[in-house]
């Protein structure tokens, strides 16, 4: 006889079901290739490329703000068209953070495409992942990416943040056609409604002002300029604190493992052939304090337990170095205001918890269809026409990014402890019915966790963009 949580985790992961399966057909099957647009002239180059003509002293095409993982991969796509690029970071040192570190295969294939998976390969020590494990109550059960139609190099990959914006970052820079800059952007150069470039102080201290048709944000979860390209809503659901574990072994090999404590969850995967990133997830704004000597005790008496036992010696081991880092997670549905000369990109733009890994995915899918887009224009200098064209970006990524938000906002909702009974049965729900393997592990939800969800993603952009209009905008004529 079926036991009553199969028959609810059933209908939960019917709700969500027709989502995952998003995921696998857009996000794993690539996105559908833009097609060169009505009025768009080809120079030569395949597709409707253009190919700008050559000088010694070649005006800026697009500045890009921020180099982390979306501006030095957009950078490396954008100048690869032709197009005179120059990037401003704040930071050109290697960042060390403790998130972007896990890739989803998804995420990998737009890495292929945009030819940047060498930036993710045994150079930098990535580690192949293959799924997850999930532990609930001293029970675990495995998940596997359906990978079968792919070759066997493509899988999900984690490794070191700061090793994999560098050399990214190292990939652009090789482009005759890239200026990487270390310098700090403080505004929007606006001139009648319309963006024209920005003011920046370089490493020096000077202030500084560069020009361009076109200016895209990509300055990260702290963003000081979002707030004049869009309305963003920010939300704090909660922190990670993260650690790093030594000399142990994953009890699953190249898998995220994803506990189900109380109050969060709890993840474990390689970052490296010896080392396993541990984030600990807290709930609110606030985690205890590192310097008194709280977080050590909460991370030993509350955490340490419902560790899984072959991790348990490395996480104390970990705990008693004393490495304890920790940082607030950020939730921010895509709400922008087109602005001519300039847009948003990456978490700049729209964020999501990170519980899932599915931050590089957007951005990266983000990337391959901006590039798409701009394709076929021979010059971006007419920018009320080019933003009124690319208003379609907005809705065309939203099949892809609203699937990975969604999955994300929903899952972490439903594997939070909760003293409400209902909250309790879905989460043992879910659990139970994953466990079952197969197509029954493709996604747990529940209708009063995912509506408000996909309300912020926006129903009709996300499972009805044809009936958009910004979805059939051509590219503008010159």
């Amino acid at each position: 006889m079926v036991s009553y949580e199969y028959i609810l985790g059933g209908f939960l992961a019917s709700l969500l079901g027709s989502v995952f399966f998003m995921i696998i057909s857009t996000t794993l099957g690539g996105n559908k290739k833009v097609k060169p647009l009505s009025g768009a002239k080809s120079n030569g180059f395949g597709n409707g490329a253009f190919q700008p003509e050559m000088e010694e002293e070649k005006s800026t095409d697009v500045v890009i703000v921020g180099a982390g993982v979306a501006g030095a991969a957009l950078a490396y796509t954008l100048a690869k068209q032709g197009r005179h690029v120059h990037v401003i970071e704040r930071d050109l040192t290697e960042p060390d953070r403790i998130v972007g570190e896990l890739l989803q295969p998804g995420g990998y294939l737009k890495l292929i495409e945009l030819g940047l998976e060498e930036c993710a390969n045994e150079s930098i020590d990535a580690q192949k992942v293959f799924g997850y494990a999930l532990y609930k109550d001293g029970k675990d059960t495995k998940l596997t990416y359906p990978l079968e139609k792919y070759s066997s190099d493509v899988a999900g990959r984690s490794f070191h943040n700061g090793r994999f914006i560098q050399r990214m970052r190292e990939k652009a820079a090789t482009l005759a056609n890239v200026k990487l800059e270390q310098g700090s952007v403080t505004t929007l150069i606006e001139e009648k409604g319309i963006v024209k470039g920005v003011i920046y102080k370089n490493k020096a201290g000077e202030e500084m002002r560069t020009y361009a048709p076109l200016t895209i944000v990509c300055d990260g979860c702290f963003s000081n300029l979002r707030k004049s390209l869009s309305a963003p809503k920010v939300e704090s659901p909660s922190c990670f604190v993260g650690l790093i574990l030594e000399n142990c072994e994953l009890p699953h090999a190249n898998h995220g493992h994803v506990i189900l404590g109380d109050p969060s969850p709890i993840l474990f995967y390689p970052i490296s052939s010896t080392e396993i990133r541990c984030l600990v997830d807290v709930p609110g704004t606030k985690v205890p304090s590192v310097a008194s000597g709280e977080m050590a005790s909460y991370l030993k008496t509350v955490v340490a337990p419902q560790v899984p036992p072959q991790l348990y010696n490395a996480f104390m081991v970990a705990v008693e170095k004393g490495n304890i880092r920790s940082m607030q997670n950020k939730s921010m549905a895509a709400n922008p205001v087109p602005t001519p000369g300039a847009i948003l990109l990456g978490d700049s733009f729209n964020m999501r918890h990170p519980l899932t890994g599915g931050g590089m995915t957007v951005a990266l899918s983000d990337i391959v269809l901006l590039r798409d887009l701009l394709r076929p224009l021979r010059d971006l200098n007419d920018a009320p026409a080019l933003c009124n064209y690319l208003e379609s970006f907005y809705t065309l990524r939203k099949p892809v990014s609203s699937t990975i938000n969604t999955l994300a906002g929903a899952l972490y909702k439903v594997f939070c402890a909760s003293p409400d009974p209902a909250r309790q049965e879905m989460r043992e729900a879910c659990f139970g019915y994953l466990s079952l393997g197969g197509i029954c592990s493709y996604g747990p939800s529940a209708s009063g966790i995912i509506f408000p969800i996909i309300k912020g993603e926006g129903v009709r952009q996300m499972f009805f963009p044809a009936t958009v209009p910004a979805y059939y905008r051509s590219a503008p004529v010159y």
